[in-house]
């Protein structure tokens, strides 16, 4: 634990939890999609759901999805930067099952139609969880640059894609393996200490049995 899980990190907003977290939550899904988002389905669950307009939330997350940091002033006036750049998005209300108190869940689509699923928790102090992905199970914080490889599930993919790190001098923090439900493929979620060149995922993207490989960045 750090100073910044204590006190927050610098923020435009009344609460880390339901501004910076949510903003956070946001850029992240932002991260995943990849791509100019041309649409996006918010869904807030528990105290985001009874609050999420007093307290900013929705300008928050609508600033994270528009790759704004926590601390922009620009936060303020998001709904009208969305509507400039051509942002269509919509905000919904319910209980989403065994969540968070503090949890969203984001459906953004690109220009070019691809669609991503996010779902992810302010958990205190600006800091975040993200659970689930595309409808898999995931725990990823943000706080490292973090590469998510989509692969059959077939012998020998962990130690082929972790030599591939292991050749570029990335050394790998923690390593998470989960069962995608849409197929039956397996998901690596690997955090790890230090950038990844764009190339190292290029190449791990063209191996044999992996069916994509995306790097995120720390937020």
């Amino acid at each position: 634990m750090d100073v910044f899980d204590i006190i927050g990190p610098i923020m435009i907003g009344p609460s880390s939890s339901h501004t910076a977290g949510a903003a956070r939550i946001g850029k992240y899904a932002l991260n995943i999609l990849g791509a100019k988002p041309v649409k996006a389905d918010i869904y807030f669950s528990g105290s985001f759901a009874k609050t999420y307009k007093g307290h900013g939330t929705d300008k928050a997350i609508v600033a994270g999805i528009l790759g704004m940091d926590t601390d922009d002033p620009g936060i303020k006036y998001s709904f009208e930067t969305a509507e400039h750049r051509g942002l269509e998005f919509a905000f919904h209300t319910g209980e989403i099952e065994n969540a968070h108190p503090n949890t969203a869940f984001i459906v953004l689509t690109s220009e070019s139609g691809k669609t991503v699923e996010v779902q992810g928790a302010s958990v205190g102090g600006g800091n975040i969880v993200i659970t689930k992905i595309n409808g898999t199970e995931v725990e990823i914080t943000g706080k490292f640059t973090t590469m998510i490889v989509l692969h059959r599930n077939i012998p020998g993919m962990i130690s082929d894609v972790t030599r591939v790190l292991a050749q570029n001098g990335i050394n790998i923090g923690k390593f998470d393996l989960r069962r995608n439900p849409r197929g039956g493929k397996g998901v690596m979620i690997i955090e790890l200490d230090s950038d990844v060149p764009e190339y190292v995922n290029d190449e791990i993207k063209e191996m044999d049995n992996v069916i994509d490989s995306t790097l995120l960045k720390a937020i």
